[in-house]
């Protein structure tokens, strides 16, 4: 049975929770925005297109927004309690921080259990939609937008340029054309003015030129002379395929395989596969080895008679005669070309797996140690606000942030490390949370114990104390 004091926590808690949840998320959101903002101007994108490519950028922000609000909505809630002095009454009548935090421990986990799920099945999922999306837009020209004496070159085999556009939009002059149908002709037309029309169904632009000129070449390879043609019109009617400028429309069944598109369990599976593909390029390149040069396994062996053999016979040359001595020599030196050339390439490619495995181990460590982020930075965020005894979002704020930074760049140093095979893919991904798991015990310690970790006067005692120390022991020191 939920008992009233439980109650009141969570509803002083739920209220703040919402609001910095959702500013965070939105603050997250726009940076991604901002991130791709170049790829995503001037391609005349309808809204339903940039609706999805938001929705699919917000989903892998949630795994962060959901940390930062609940440190953010745990210090302002402690914060408005300790400053409205109810903490102060409810620890006065004898119940401790612990059992008064406890509803709020099981929300955390709940959060914990959700951004999991989330960060496992949603945001793979998410992630496989936004790849696709992104490379269609990614490759996708430009809208049609002819600009005064700029050449337009999108549309293939074209270059338009306009001296002058009128305000319409439509009226054109001093039109320049240049038209390559393939590499031995070069076509082009020139106009003193024309009108710019879309077909209805905007696959084709339609140029109606008046008062010009068309300059056409025509041949083939095998003609060793080409013919020009020059015609003269008062009227010309152009159209150009407007298809090309589209987005297309990629099946994102391509990108199915990568990391970070996989749940935990289908990476473990993925794992596996690497493992074995991994040892099979070990056995092949100690065959290869062992194919090419035979002997290796006999080399204690042919050590042994060597240093039998006499002085003289030390160099293998010595016992070669002068017509064989070359061929030996290049012959060895060929296979120990291809000797080279075929560990290289296998030594590349183990490289190359054990960096797919790096990689698929990082993002199964980041589902876990996300989740368990939003508690750790729980029992940060409640004993700091028992602590600092101030509501609102001012020193809560500062503070939060503080803690929340500290918590992204050891989140990314982590990864780095990982990249760069400093450490583990263990310690790199929890770096972060194996660092602040005892700042969230110190702190709780200190918030049930009515520490004064942040009372300026208490500092302030701290250091005339000490001061009063400093002087008495001087004063002894100089007598």
């Amino acid at each position: 049975m939920i008992k009233k004091l439980d109650k009141l926590i969570l509803k002083s808690f739920i209220g703040p929770f919402i609001i910095t949840f959702f500013i965070a998320f939105f603050v997250l959101m726009m940076q991604g925005l901002w991130k791709y903002l170049d790829d995503l101007v001037g391609k005349g994108l309808d809204f339903i297109t940039i609706g999805q490519f938001l929705w699919y950028v917000s989903a892998s922000m949630l795994t962060l927004a959901m940390p930062i609000a609940i440190l953010i909505s745990s210090i302002m809630t402690f914060g408005n309690l300790g400053e409205s002095f109810e903490l102060v009454a409810i620890k006065s009548s004898g119940i401790s921080l612990l059992r008064f935090m406890r509803p709020l421990i099981w929300v955390a986990v709940l959060f914990c259990g959700i951004t999991f799920l989330f960060a496992n099945y949603v945001i793979p999922y998410a992630n496989l939609k936004f790849v696709a999306l992104y490379n269609d837009i990614f490759f996708k020209k430009p809208a049609f937008d002819l600009k005064e004496g700029v050449f337009f070159t999108h549309i293939p085999n074209y270059a338009i340029k306009a001296g002058k556009k009128d305000a319409d939009g439509k009226t054109i002059h001093q039109v320049l054309i240049y038209e390559q149908t393939n590499p031995l002709q070069n076509n082009s037309i020139i106009a003193e003015t024309g009108v710019m029309t879309v077909s209805a169904d905007k696959k084709f632009l339609e140029f109606n030129l008046k008062n010009g000129t068309r300059y056409q070449e025509s041949g083939s390879s095998n003609d060793s002379t080409t013919e020009f043609i020059r015609l003269g019109f008062s009227s010309f009617k152009k159209l150009f395929d407007l298809s090309s400028l589209e987005k297309q429309t990629t099946n994102d069944s391509i990108y199915r395989n990568n990391f970070k598109m996989l749940s935990a369990g289908q990476i473990n599976q993925s794992l596996d596969s690497l493992y074995k593909l991994n040892d099979s390029l070990s056995s092949r390149l100690i065959k290869t080895v062992d194919i090419t040069l035979p002997y290796m396994a006999m080399r204690d062996s042919v050590k042994k008679k060597v240093q039998l053999m006499p002085s003289g016979y030390n160099k293998f040359d010595s016992i070669l005669p002068d017509s064989a001595r070359f061929r030996v020599q290049d012959a060895a030196i060929s296979l120990v070309t291809n000797l080279k050339y075929n560990v290289q390439n296998l030594g590349n490619e183990m490289e190359t797996r054990k960096s797919e495995i790096t990689f698929h181990k990082i993002e199964w460590h980041r589902k876990f140690s996300l989740s368990m982020a939003c508690f750790v930075l729980f029992f940060i965020g409640a004993p700091l606000g028992s602590i600092i005894r101030k509501g609102g979002l001012g020193m809560p704020l500062v503070v939060a942030i503080i803690f929340f930074l500290m918590f992204h760049l050891l989140n990314m140093f982590g990864e780095k490390f990982v990249k760069e095979g400093i450490m583990s893919p263990f310690f790199g991904m929890w770096l972060a949370v194996l660092i602040l798991t005892p700042v969230g015990i110190f702190l709780t310690y200190k918030a049930m114990h009515d520490s004064q970790l942040f009372n300026k006067e208490y500092y302030y005692r701290a250091l005339n104390y000490l001061k009063n120390k400093f002087r008495k022991f001087k004063n002894q020191s100089s007598t």
